[in-house]
């Protein structure tokens, strides 16, 4: 199974890191959540307390299979963390997979990993997109190359399978080439 990372600051949008955090689990997966600080609580838009397992300075963007940067308000802040952007930005320059909904685009924005992208995003951050680059859509979930995309947190099924889908199909870095999913899981999406 993979190794997948789920980015985490204050204010984020609680369904958009709870829900690809449990389906990646129920899959088989093994999910780190990444703060700018370890061990710390961090609280959602709605008040649900999530405690970060690392810090961003620790780890290595090549330790992942594919980063999920949730939305909410917290990738504003995640954006003011230079581990958190090196992370980000090591994972854009080695096609490492990363998967962004709502506003965790923003991310990608301040990493140079939009660039001649077809992408989506909330679209109050549409023009950030486009102007580092993206090629903005509004679909509810957009995949290109190592980058899946997707809105709000009505698109979180769509969103979540496309992750789901792209570790089955064995495009995450290092998987060379095998599944990193159980066969069932690919036949179910």
């Amino acid at each position: 199974m993979a190794r997948i990372a789920i980015l985490v600051e204050n204010k984020y949008e609680d369904l958009e890191l709870q829900y690809p955090r449990l389906r990646l689990i129920e899959a088989g997966h093994v999910v780190q959540i990444i703060g700018p600080k370890a061990g710390e609580t961090y609280v959602g838009k709605w008040g649900y307390p999530q405690k970060s397992d690392a810090a961003a300075r620790e780890v290595k963007a090549s330790d992942f299979a594919l980063i999920v940067i949730p939305g909410g308000m917290s990738p504003d802040l995640m954006r003011r963390d230079d581990g958190m952007i090196r992370l980000v930005r090591d994972a854009a320059s080695t096609a490492i997979a990363m998967a962004a909904i709502c506003h965790g685009p923003w991310m990608l924005c301040s990493t140079n990993a939009l660039k001649g992208r077809r992408c989506t995003s909330f679209f109050a951050i549409a023009h950030d997109v486009v102007n580092a680059g993206g090629k903005w859509v509004d679909e509810e979930c957009v995949v290109d190359g190592p980058i899946i995309t997707s809105r709000c947190p009505d698109d979180l099924p769509a969103f979540t399978r496309a992750i789901l889908q792209y570790l089955a199909e064995g495009h995450a870095h290092g998987s060379k080439g095998k599944p990193l999913a159980p066969p069932w899981l690919a036949e179910t999406l």
